[in-house]
């Protein structure tokens, strides 16, 4: 089973690397960093880069693609070799999936279209352009489309999938090995718990520069 993560200049680098450990525990599973071209892509600050083991080309019918947010997603959306490579392969995968604003590259590319998908809180309205259903569900699964929501929930997702290809125990059993047991010590993780001043304030923000504050 081949498992195509997506790379490209400014990816958010959780999207990629949950999914890829998570889903990479797969009895069978051979995880696959892919982009336009092989060697490094660097993330959407700037500091961090993966290391793509092949080009699009070389990736030509995997099982599971994934394919990573971003600050500014309209980069890869209007790349046609990723745009191109996306429809091909989606022919033939069984499970084509999404984190954070990974759902507008999957809808600019139209495989989204009249299906329900979620993304990033900030970024939900703009599937609408693409005749796509957003939700604000944290993993939405519409046919072989898995979109997850921001970042983080990229494990959700990858562990939703582990669970329908190989069971609930497999899945229970990954989980258990990267320990993943979130308790985080605020409960601000979505709009409908942060304070409301505080979600009014990250509207009002560039959503370029969103993703890329650090907290400094």
């Amino acid at each position: 089973m081949q498992i195509a993560v997506l790379l490209y200049p400014g990816f958010t680098a959780l999207d990629a690397i949950g999914p890829f450990d998570t889903l990479g525990r797969l009895p069978g599973a051979e995880t696959v960093l892919v982009a336009e071209r092989p060697g490094p892509v660097r993330n959407e600050s700037g500091n961090l880069s993966l290391v793509a083991d092949a080009a699009l080309a070389d990736v030509t019918a995997p099982d599971i693609v994934v394919v990573p947010g971003g600050p500014d997603p309209s980069g890869p959306m209007a790349q046609g070799p990723v745009r191109e490579w996306l429809q091909q392969v989606d022919r033939t995968t069984t499970w084509t999936t999404s984190v954070c604003t990974g759902s507008l590259v999957l809808a600019a590319a139209g495989l989204l279209t009249g299906r329900r998908a979620t993304s990033h809180w900030l970024y939900l309205d703009e599937l609408v352009s693409f005749g796509t259903e957003p939700t604000g569900e944290r993993v939405v699964t519409d046919g072989k489309y898995v979109t997850a929501a921001g970042v983080s929930s990229g494990i959700d997702m990858a562990l939703t999938l582990v669970g329908r290809i190989a069971g609930d125990r497999a899945a229970q059993s990954v989980q258990l090995l990267i320990e993943y047991d979130p308790q985080p010590p605020y409960d601000a993780g979505s709009p409908e718990k942060a304070p409301a001043d505080l979600v009014a304030e990250w509207r009002n923000v560039d959503l370029a520069q969103m993703l890329t504050t650090r907290g400094e």
